[in-house]
């Protein structure tokens, strides 16, 4: 096994437990590593730290297994760090029977560049590092037999590979094609799941708990949804007994799969949803330009930034939205606004939101924090793994 040596100073992060070690950190590899292989960490005066991931096409040039430097990184190890997730999932009432679920969360699940996600009787995996890549079967076996589940998918097709220097890799790793659309319930709500074509692995599951709180404020109200993509928040609104739905995305069969979900659903009431093929940039000027106004408005951009680097480009975008969304409001509506960029931290988005509401010429008032569902953990160690972070706004 290689070692990856640290310059002076640059253990401080790996004794903190974050997982993530930049190019700039090492002083040397001794020894010979092929991508994903694992590799003792130490420090500059060789104490040992931890066991790596190595990727030598990435700036994150490995990422860290396991914090016991004594660890041995095998097809038992995986099945160890699958059960432990599992069992922390079986242990919060509120994800005990939940036909979607997120079964691996990545670094806060120990298993950087790992997700998985289960619907019904299917998991989808996603492996996005070269570590992860590299153990691919052994993650697969053990997730099959943790969760008994009769067909695992991997969609490791996200650009995010390529960083890693990987291909994308598509396919059944257990298991074949049913045959039959995959759907599940959602807070009441039937959806289906295209894990084969749709985004990530086929459905935003991070935004469960958020659906449903949209649920709740809908009642009587006139809504927009923005960004709809397949009608998560929009049917949620609906079950909740909004008065009307107005759903807004740029994408045709994005839009054809909200619809297919509507019928799904016999006992909402299509009369009350409109769809719009629209960029909704343009739409929302075009809807403050007609003089409409709506009680609840829900902002679910896709990613603007995916680093730092791109955030001031981000921090445009979201102004931009959210600016002419609450300019939209009715006195005493409700937005509720996201960004699930890792590259905008929660302190930033908020700081855009605020600008957004001055220039608008509407006070607003935080009525609630937004985050991901509980099967979305972020380790204390980590904060980069909390992407995904909301605001819902009361508006005078």
């Amino acid at each position: 096994m290689a070692t990856l040596i640290l310059h002076p100073g640059k253990e401080k992060s790996v004794l903190r437990r974050h997982p993530w070690l930049f190019s700039g950190a090492i002083a040397q590899l001794d020894g010979r590593a092929r991508p994903g292989d694992t590799v003792d960490v130490v420090s500059h005066d060789g104490r040992p730290l931890a066991r790596a991931a190595w990727s030598p096409a990435s700036q994150i040039r490995a990422r860290v297994w396991s914090f016991d430097a004594a660890e041995t990184i095998d097809h038992a190890f995986f099945k160890r760090r699958i059960a432990a997730a599992l069992a922390r999932r079986a242990a919060l009432p509120e994800l005990v029977g939940q036909q979607g679920l997120r079964l691996i969360h990545a670094e806060s699940d120990g298993l950087p560049g790992v997700i998985a996600d289960r619907y019904g009787d299917t998991v989808v995996v996603q492996l996005t590092t070269a570590g992860a890549d590299k153990w691919r079967a052994a993650i697969a076996d053990s997730l099959q037999k943790a969760t008994a589940c009769q067909r695992i998918y991997e969609r490791s097709d996200v650009e995010v590979r390529s960083l890693e220097g990987l291909q994308a890799v598509t396919g059944w790793l257990h298991g074949t094609a049913s045959g039959e659309e995959l759907v599940i319930a959602e807070n009441g709500v039937n959806m289906t799941v295209d894990f084969v074509g749709g985004h990530k692995t086929g459905f935003y599951l991070d935004q469960r708990d958020n659906r449903r709180r949209a649920a709740e404020l809908a009642r009587g109200r006139r809504v927009l949804n923005c960004f709809c993509y397949t009608a998560g928040f929009s049917l949620q609104a609906l079950a909740g007994g909004a008065r009307e739905v107005v759903s807004i995305d740029s994408s045709g069969p994005a839009l054809d799969t909200a619809r297919r979900n509507l019928a799904l659903n016999p006992q909402l009431d299509a009369a009350r949803a409109i769809w719009r093929e629209a960029d909704v940039f343009a739409e929302l000027r075009t809807l403050r330009a007609s003089g409409e106004r709506y009680d609840l408005i829900v902002l679910d951009p896709p990613k603007f930034a995916h680093t730092a680097a791109h955030a001031e480009r981000a921090a445009r975008a979201y102004k931009d939205i959210n600016l002419h969304a609450l300019q939209l409001l009715a006195p005493g509506g409700m937005l509720m606004t996201y960004s699930c960029s890792g590259g905008v931290t929660a302190e930033l988005f908020q700081k855009i939101v605020a600008g957004a509401a001055l220039d608008a010429g509407r006070t607003a008032r935080i009525v609630q924090r937004l985050q991901g569902a509980a099967d979305h953990p972020v380790d204390l160690a980590f904060p980069e793994g909390e992407y995904l972070k909301g605001l819902l706004l009361q508006v005078d």
